[in-house]
């Protein structure tokens, strides 16, 4: 339980002041313990922030997973929609992927290599996904193609475009501008007009 408080503690931190910023005395602090007691659940402040970084991945790719398994196979256009709307979401309402994403964009030096591993785990997975939905749509002729590959990475490249904006920019008009662009040059691309 004591492990669970002070996961959630160092989250609260990291995500405010990042990995440099975060002490362990503070997040100690905060569920009412001494510093040393932290080293009792975890080895020091990297395998802290790992164990954090991976729940947070954990959060994304469930709450990925959940939605893909709950689509409409045979809408493509509502459920790619929908889907980008799950990642503003996601990133506006869940500290564990506000942090997820902060830190794939903006790792901490010494740690960056496995972060990255576990960024491109994620990103293998939804991908695979997406290529899955991708070719059933064009098997079933709701969308014009003939490989999964191009439509996926299209799509994606407009899943990265929002996530940009949502590392970067505080304007919610911007966003949404970019995201109706992107969303409507994608999907003219890929319909039967």
């Amino acid at each position: 339980m004591k492990s669970n408080e002070i996961k959630e503690a160092a989250l609260k931190y990291f995500t405010i002041h990042g990995y440099e910023g975060a002490s362990l005395s503070l997040i100690a602090e905060e569920v009412g313990m001494k510093k040393q007691s932290i080293y009792a659940h975890f080895k020091g402040k990297d395998d802290l922030f790992l164990q954090v970084l991976r729940d947070a991945k954990e959060t994304e790719l469930s709450s990925k997973l959940q939605y893909f398994s709950e689509i409409d196979s045979q809408n493509p256009k509502l459920d790619l929609y929908g889907f980008l709307q799950l990642v503003i979401d996601l990133f506006q309402k869940n500290e564990q992927l506000k942090f997820w994403l902060r830190m794939s964009f903006f790792p901490p030096a010494h740690l960056a290599e496995a972060i990255e591993k576990e960024v491109i785990d994620i990103e293998d997975k939804v991908q695979a996904i997406l290529e899955s939905k991708f070719q059933g749509w064009i098997d079933a002729k709701v969308i014009v193609g003939d490989v999964s590959k191009t439509p996926t990475y299209a799509f994606l490249g407009v899943v990265d475009s929002i996530l940009l904006e949502l590392v970067y920019g505080n304007d919610e008009n911007r966003l949404k501008d970019k995201l109706e662009a992107s969303w409507t040059v994608f999907w003219r691309g890929i319909s039967h007009q």
